[in-house]
């Protein structure tokens, strides 16, 4: 009796979920783009992470090479630099995780009170158009400005009268150069989802608060900032998993090859790409990339959990 119960209770749930599929088969239509993107490019490539523990044999394949096990992470722990590279990529995404988001959220909320539609869009547009530039472009510019000989910044200071700046040979202003231009090229892109989360709060609640006498700083401070709450911790949690990968393209395009630079400017990306460059190691490219993956899951399961701890609501499992 009870194995037939059994039966019927699983073909009751197999209907159920054949019914369930079948009722949102549009939505499962519209999502398979997606999921065959992330399936044939993140997925897929997943067993070429072998790659990081063989000695790489273009004749034998990844899988006929010598396993050769840890040797290859070797490579950034004997060059002792591992802890400037990491801490350097590290402050780098911290810096553009936390005043990217705060430009974001502040640029999403002014567009939000602008009045005019003309203004509005012409601004959004203005503001989203450095995204699209090329890293190469944004490198020409940066050295077009700064730039010892024939720089734009120093031919002003000469008109002035003024000592002209040199800044490809002082390490220490390059932190700040490089924060500059990175939320110069992504404030606009990153504002556009925080612009259509405030988008989506409902307009009733916001006229409700003018009624009530609320003003522009009150109707942000307790109905749009509480609003975008959910977004904001999903949108950080999210960047926290990237947190060991440095922009490979603005670093390389901006400082280039320019040793007096790389005690301040010096990321995982670029030294491994200046050592693989040179041997074409590609083993080694592989396993600073797993290195990266690694610590990076660590760190959104660590942020993650303590989410889930502060307001369970917020995590993303």
């Amino acid at each position: 009796m009870s194995k037939n119960k059994k039966t019927s209770s699983e073909g009751i749930k197999k209907r159920g979920i054949l019914e369930t599929i079948w009722r949102y088969r549009v939505l499962e239509l519209m999502c398979l783009p997606a999921v065959l993107f992330f399936f044939m490019f993140s997925y897929m490539p997943m067993p070429g992470i072998y790659v990081a523990f063989v000695k790489y044999n273009y004749r034998k394949g990844i899988f006929g090479s010598k396993f050769i096990g840890l040797d290859n992470f070797k490579f950034l722990a004997e060059s002792g630099k591992l802890f400037d590279l990491t801490k350097n990529t590290i402050l780098y995404n911290l810096a553009f995780i936390i005043l990217g988001n705060f430009l974001a959220i502040l640029v999403a909320i002014l567009l939000n009170e602008m009045r005019s539609k003309m203004f509005k869009k012409v601004s959004q547009t203005l503001m989203f158009l450095p995204y699209f530039i090329s890293q190469v472009l944004v490198g020409l510019l940066v050295y077009s400005l700064l730039n010892y000989d024939t720089g734009f910044i120093n031919e002003i200071l000469v008109a002035l009268g003024k000592a002209k700046w040199q800044p490809y040979s002082n390490p220490s202003v390059w932190p700040v150069i490089i924060v500059l231009i990175h939320l110069w090229q992504q404030t606009g892109y990153n504002s556009v989802v925080y612009f259509a989360a405030i988008c989506g709060i409902d307009a009733e609640i916001i006229e409700a608060a003018k009624v009530d006498g609320a003003n522009a700083f009150q109707r942000i401070r307790y109905i749009i900032l509480p609003s975008l709450k959910p977004t904001i911790v999903i949108l950080l949690l999210f960047a926290l998993g990237g947190i060991v990968r440095g922009n490979f393209g603005l670093f390389w395009n901006v400082i280039g090859s320019n040793s007096v630079l790389y005690p301040t400017t010096d990321i995982i990306e670029t030294f491994v790409y200046r050592a693989t460059m040179s041997d074409f190691n590609f083993s080694t490219a592989s396993a600073v990339g797993f290195y990266q993956s690694l610590v990076g899951f660590v760190i959104v399961m660590l942020a993650n959990l303590a989410v889930k701890k502060i307001d369970p609501d917020y995590s993303l499992f």
